[in-house]
């Protein structure tokens, strides 16, 4: 009885162990899907689309142009550009700009490129749809400047720390304009 009850035992105990080898096995080596399951995606899918990203080496160009026109001006202003997500690509801060030109040069280059329009054009909407100004992250004056490939928002470029948001708009215009050269 105890020769059986061994055999038993040692039986229970390479079954266990080829049990546990299979499992191990069949953890590791992942089940081939139905073919039919197999999704296929290439550049002629519809469910596809390219898109347009401004380069660092595009972005340092705009910003350091944007940076010398104020500079010709005697301005001290901060300068940020953003991807067409609005997250931001680089900032540079003028020698002598204020502590809050900083922030404020990135809200209004977020807030150009998310509606593809210069910050003044979105300032004057304010009168009809107050509630703008509520969106976080965006800034509703004048300094604000997008960068477009075929129409379509691809960066935009922020200035803030000039006495008045025209000369902000004008130097992000100077930003813009580099890229064209």
């Amino acid at each position: 009885m105890k020769k059986k009850y061994l055999l038993g035992a040692t039986a229970a105990a390479v079954l266990a162990a080829g049990t546990f080898g299979a499992v191990a096995a069949n953890a590791t080596a992942p089940a081939a899907a139905p073919a039919t399951a197999v999704a296929k995606a290439d550049a002629g899918s519809r469910n596809l689309q390219k898109s347009t990203h401004l380069t660092i080496a595009a972005a340092t160009k705009a910003a350091q142009a944007t940076l010398k026109a104020a500079e010709s001006e005697n301005q001290k202003v901060s300068v940020a550009v953003v991807d067409r997500n609005g997250n931001t690509i680089l900032t540079l801060r003028g020698d002598g700009a204020g502590p809050q030109s900083y922030e404020s040069a990135v809200k209004k280059a977020y807030t150009a490129v998310s509606w593809n329009a210069p910050t003044s054009e979105l300032a004057k909407r304010l009168t009809n749809a107050p509630t703008l100004k509520d969106i976080p992250g965006t800034l509703f004056l004048a300094g604000g400047a997008p960068v477009t490939a075929d129409g379509a928002p691809i960066a935009a470029i922020g200035v803030a720390g000039a006495p008045s948001g025209d000369l902000d708009e004008k130097f992000a215009q100077a930003g813009v304009a580099s890229l064209n050269r």
